[in-house]
């Protein structure tokens, strides 16, 4: 029986993540024995779906009259693809937490998110994140089928060179939800799957002074978040929340500006490799739990850093 991975793409484009559960997903196939079958709905083109050959897929299954949006119609996609398959995979994203509850309640199959190590036998028995990422715990699979919902940066890339089938199915059937049309980010580094994350807090004392916050961002490559309360006041959009109630990051370095590091905080971002605090108050809480600590006025801090990263990049 397969491995069926579910392969999330972007305007077409497949990121970080979709390569990494895919790299996952083929070391899961060497456990069992067996191959793995990669899925991608919307319009991808044939140069792009190929590229998961090259991780591990040796077949890709393409649907793309299927909006990731609509969960409804993904989960029955899936739900026929899946007969064969007694491991589903896909990565810990917004579409997937829709896409995995639906599948898992309508195949009696036992649901496994925040994922962080490949099952070492056919009796699929695994390591995760829980208690906000406070705790790790080892969690078997007691059902048929399994699904896996893999956390960001945890398992990494591996390169297989090989090559992948194509064939393309139109699926009919459609849920009841429509869409008008979709927004999406562009040129941004996706938080979830970023390797490095600048943050701002209210330390900033408003959205003019963000200009420091986005340029230290361009000089390190990273991408850019916020605590929630700035989001909530307006200074940032919500896309930008980081914490317990917004995007979980697993960055290898958060470098965190202005944040005071309330508990909630913490709970979406210390599973971050290293982490930087940059603060006026030396009692402020993050530094109790970060590697690295500036007691400093970000507005001088900041732009020192900048100049002397620039500095080191020339």
């Amino acid at each position: 029986m397969s491995v069926l991975v579910y392969t999330e793409s972007w305007n077409g484009i497949f990121r970080k993540s979709s390569f990494e559960t895919v790299s996952y997903a083929s070391e899961t196939a060497k456990v069992l024995g067996t191959d793995v079958i990669a899925v991608s709905l919307e319009d991808v083109s044939d140069d792009e779906l190929n590229k998961l050959g090259n991780y591990g897929a040796t077949k890709v299954i393409s649907v793309p009259n299927i909006n990731k949006g609509d969960s409804q119609s993904a989960a029955k996609v899936f739900l026929d693809l899946a007969s064969d398959s007694s491991v589903i995979i896909c990565s810990n994203t917004y579409t997937s937490k829709m896409i995995a509850p639906r599948l898992s309640v309508k195949m009696r199959a036992a649901l496994l998110t925040n994922v962080i190590s490949v099952s070492e036998g056919s009796d699929i028995q695994i390591k995760r994140k829980s208690f906000s990422t406070k705790a790790i715990e080892t969690a078997k699979s007691n059902t048929e089928k399994t699904i896996l919902c893999i956390a960001p940066n945890s398992f990494g890339l591996i390169e297989t060179g090989g090559s992948c089938t194509i064939e393309k199915i139109d699926f009919s059937e459609s849920g009841s939800l429509s869409f008008d049309g979709q927004e999406t980010a562009s040129g941004k580094i996706s938080i979830s799957e970023a390797e490095i994350v600048v943050s701002g807090g209210r330390g900033l004392k408003g959205p003019e002074n963000w200009g420091m916050i986005e340029e230290l961002a361009d000089v390190l490559g990273a991408a850019t978040a916020c605590s929630k309360p700035v989001s909530d006041i307006g200074w940032r959009p919500h896309s930008e929340h980081v914490g317990q109630t917004g995007i979980t990051v697993t960055s290898d370095l958060y470098i965190a500006i202005g944040i005071s590091g309330a508990i909630q905080h913490l709970a979406g971002v210390n599973s971050s490799k290293v982490m930087v605090v940059i603060n006026t108050d030396p009692e402020a809480p993050f530094f109790k739990a970060a590697d690295y600590g500036i007691v400093g006025d970000a507005f001088e801090v900041v732009p020192h850093l900048i100049e002397e990263i620039k500095k080191l990049k020339n």
